[in-house]
């Protein structure tokens, strides 16, 4: 097929785009701007225009675009006037996992890091909403098995169209409430409905929603009960969580934290329908982390920067704990957080808990809200976040193992002591590496 992606430079639909590529589909794609993950595109061969175009629709058998694609796109009322099939990537999951025996993660913290640790520790392709350290990409294609290990995604309803085989939930805290009109009962609906559409679950029992599925045939996992001995440690100066789960001794995975050893072991008792418990142990050690999250991307003699994608206070608030427990083992006194925070909805939302979420920085940095098309909306940080030693900046800027601090166009504040970790969904994780 010749297969449009409307927004390919958004981590899901690239993921669905490689995928289809690899495939042997002949792929393009477009969106409003050049991004690291078009150029990424165009490496592989796969043809991008930007901005969006009339143009790019020629004779493609079908279009998929992403959530925020509106209907009045050039490219999508090109496709509806040369009578091409447009669907939105939640429609096209449909299609394009049917033949597939999916293991789909879904959560609202973690799933990408569970994805792609189960992605270390089994074969199968694999699609994960951020890159792994392992293969250097969100996108692994193995054409020798049906197994597809997959993010699926509850922000816009799409997980139930991932044909689960195997449905793992970490969490159902609530979030992305606009899409489900701030109606409770119909988001947990929906993931009810994504649970029992797979043969084989695996759910954190301790989870509240999750808790009360008694009704839902399942391999259930309790973290304060199965999970033992949590020890963290450096390996090559890397961290690591070594752990015991339940009866089947000790396993070692990359990063810090409990969240970290509860993602690894649904990963693994999800595993075990597929493989062999040592071999699972064995793989376990591939995972090398993921993109974006405690990537720590800079390492000098007096500070360590740090680049993670927690944008929801309960994220931000586990590596936190893990960042506190690195700089003790490092040997490091002072702890900075930046957080560039996203979405006023999200912000205003979960004020009171985003309040709390940065104890344990000895200084806060907190940059203009990456509003990702919202309206503006009033938020007196300075107020809000008066318990800590605070700054407030506009942008940061690289320099070598230093961050500089700007502000109306002028070097506020230099950061080159301790470690200094940034948080944001939006372009924080440019600025941190230098890249704008």
């Amino acid at each position: 097929m010749k297969i449009h992606f409307i927004g390919i430079g958004g981590i899901g639909i690239s993921g669905l785009a490689q995928y289809m590529h690899f495939k042997g589909h002949t792929v393009s794609g477009s969106d409003i701007k050049d991004t690291i993950i078009t150029k990424k595109l165009r490496s592989l061969g796969i043809e991008i225009n930007v901005p969006h175009l009339r143009e790019a629709i020629i004779d493609q058998d079908l279009v998929v675009h992403s959530a925020i694609i509106r209907p009045d796109n050039p490219e999508v009322l090109a496709s509806n006037e040369k009578g091409i099939r447009v669907v939105a990537r939640r429609e096209a999951l449909l299609e394009i996992l049917d033949d597939r025996k999916v293991y789909a993660v879904a959560a609202a913290h973690g799933k990408s890091t569970t994805t792609a640790i189960l992605a270390a520790i089994m074969h199968g392709s694999a699609i994960i909403g951020a890159e792994s350290k392992e293969f250097g990409s969100n996108v692994r294609y193995d054409k020798d098995t049906d197994l597809m290990i997959f993010e699926a995604d509850e922000s816009d309803g799409s997980f139930i169209n991932s044909n689960p085989y195997c449905a793992i939930v970490i969490n159902a805290e609530p979030e992305h409430m606009e899409y489900y009109d701030y109606n409770y009962e119909l988001f947990y609906q929906t993931y009810r409905t994504f649970i029992e559409s797979a043969k084989h679950r695996v759910l954190n029992a301790e989870d509240p929603f999750l808790a009360q599925l008694s009704d839902i045939e399942a391999t259930r996992l309790y973290p304060s009960l199965d999970i033992k001995n949590i020890e963290y440690v450096l390996i090559d100066d890397e961290p690591h969580t070594k752990f015991e789960l339940k009866n089947m001794g000790a396993f070692c995975v990359w990063g810090f934290g409990e969240h970290i050893a509860v993602d690894a072991s649904l990963a693994v008792l999800a595993a075990l329908e597929e493989m062999e418990l040592e071999d699972i142990r064995t793989n376990l050690l591939n995972f090398k982390g993921i993109k974006k999250r405690f990537d720590i991307i800079n390492i000098e003699e007096e500070s360590i920067l740090i680049d993670d994608y927690g944008h929801h206070p309960t994220e931000i608030k586990a590596t936190m704990q893990s960042v506190s427990e690195y700089a003790r083992l490092k040997g490091f006194d002072k702890i900075t957080a930046i957080w560039q925070p996203h979405k006023y909805s999200r912000t205003l939302d979960n004020l009171e808990a985003f309040i709390s979420c940065f104890d344990g920085c000895d200084e806060l940095i907190i940059l203009p809200v990456w509003a990702a098309g919202e309206a503006a909306r009033h938020i007196d940080f300075k107020e809000k976040f008066a318990r800590y030693n605070l700054t407030m900046a506009d942008s940061i800027k690289r320099d070598e193992g230093k961050l500089d601090l700007v502000k109306e166009n002028h070097i506020i504040k230099t950061l080159d002591h301790g470690i200094i970790v940034g948080f944001g969904a939006g372009d924080i994780t440019y600025q941190l590496r230098g890249l704008v």
